[in-house]
This record gives C-alpha cells, sequence and structure tokens, in this order.
C-alpha cells in the first residue's frame, strides 16, 4: 500500500518539474522545445500530476484513517497510472504529431486501463469495507 505514497511524491515532483518547465519555457528560448511546446496541453499535465497526486495519497490516509488494507495490485495500478497519465500530456506538448501515432494511441489505452482498473477496484474496495461496518 505504500507504493501510493511513493505515487504521490513523484506526481508531487512532475507537477512541480512541470511549472518549471512552462516558466521557463515562456522566459527563455529552450532548444528543441521553442516554437512547438503546446502549453494549453502541457497545463493538461499539471492539473492531472497534482489531481494523481491527491488521489494517491487521499488513498492512502483514507485507507490507514479507516483502518483498512488496499489489494497491493489495485495500489500499483493508481500509482503506475497515475504518473503515465499525465506523462502522455507531457508528451503530447512537445509533439505537434502525438494524436495521430499509433504507439500513443496504444500507450495511452493501456495507461487509461491500468488507471480505472485500480480507482474501481479501490473503490470497489472501499464501499465493501463501509458496507462491512454499517
Amino acid at each position: 500500500m505504500e507504493i501510493l505514497l511513493i505515487g504521490g511524491v513523484a506526481t508531487a515532483m512532475a507537477l512541480i518539474f512541470s511549472a518549471w518547465l512552462m516558466t521557463f519555457a515562456k522566459w527563455y528560448p529552450i532548444p528543441g522545445i521553442d516554437g512547438t511546446f503546446d502549453f494549453a496541453t502541457m497545463i493538461r499535465a499539471h492539473v492531472d500530476y497534482a489531481l494523481m497526486s491527491v488521489f494517491n495519497f487521499g488513498f492512502y490516509g483514507a485507507a490507514m484513517g479507516a483502518g483498512l488494507e488496499l489489494p497491493v495490485v489495485a495500489c500499483w495500478c493508481v500509482a503506475i497510472g497515475g504518473f503515465t497519465n499525465p506523462s502522455i500530456f507531457v508528451v503530447a506538448s512537445l509533439d505537434e504529431d502525438f494524436w495521430d501515432k499509433m504507439i500513443w494511441k496504444v500507450l495511452s489505452g493501456i495507461s487509461f486501463l491500468i488507471t480505472t482498473t485500480g480507482f474501481v477496484w479501490i473503490g470497489i474496495t472501499f464501499v465493501k469495507h463501509a458496507l462491512s461496518v454499517l
């Protein structure tokens, strides 16, 4: 279950990194980024990193508060998907043809599937626990 803490820290650090990247990209020309950088897509990544960080920490905290041990595989799915989903937007912000490439469509689908599996599994675990204590 502690993987949620690591996932939360990883997404929080990526959140800070994306903020600095956007700031420096506005202030200074960065070779390889200047002129092709899509700020709107990077902002999506930035917000998604923040949300995923909160979800990782929130699931961990809620489980600890409820005295509930979450399924380890579900936690790994949330931690992995919580990092890869926003990272897809980072790559998309740097690649103008991102949405047309099959490899990114496949990897995005896999990432979303992993994330959904973790969220649904943890959600079901919380509901089962709540119903058992009623």
